[in-house]
């Protein structure tokens, strides 16, 4: 689970920068780097969002 839980926190840490630079700049970084809502940036942005879901269940699993 500790694997998981690092994994997770990673991704939502990613998916955070890229909102930020959203936000501030108007970069969308996945975007630029994978291309305008491809597979692989589909993919990206997915894995990002069931991380946060997973990283909140581990996180408070232990409270």
């Amino acid at each position: 689970m500790h694997i998981l839980k690092l994994i997770s926190f990673i991704l939502v840490i990613i998916g955070a920068l890229n909102w930020g630079l959203v936000g501030f700049f108007n970069i969308d970084l996945v975007a630029m780097l994978f291309g305008e809502m491809t597979l692989v940036a589909r993919i990206v942005y997915s894995l990002v969002g069931i991380s946060a879901i997973v990283y909140t269940g581990l996180a408070y699993k232990d409270i």
